[in-house]
């Protein structure tokens, strides 16, 4: 018996806004707002939208505060 599952995540940038500095480099900060889908088997299951805050020159995650 051969079972197959498919699961897929989906995220798309829906928007981009500056987001300050960044506490290590001193680079630009830039908040984005992802909006993720999982699905499974062809089949929207979920739909969420988050916000991260990755500096523009090191590439670390900072913490989204609002």
């Amino acid at each position: 018996m051969f079972c197959c599952f498919v699961c897929d995540k989906e995220e798309t940038v829906v928007g981009r806004q500056p987001g300050g500095t960044c506490p290590y480099c001193g680079g630009v900060m830039q908040a984005m707002d992802i909006k993720s889908r999982w699905r499974f088997c062809f089949l929207p299951l979920c739909g969420r939208t988050k916000r991260r805050v990755v500096c523009t020159q090191c590439n670390r995650q900072g913490v989204a505060k609002y």
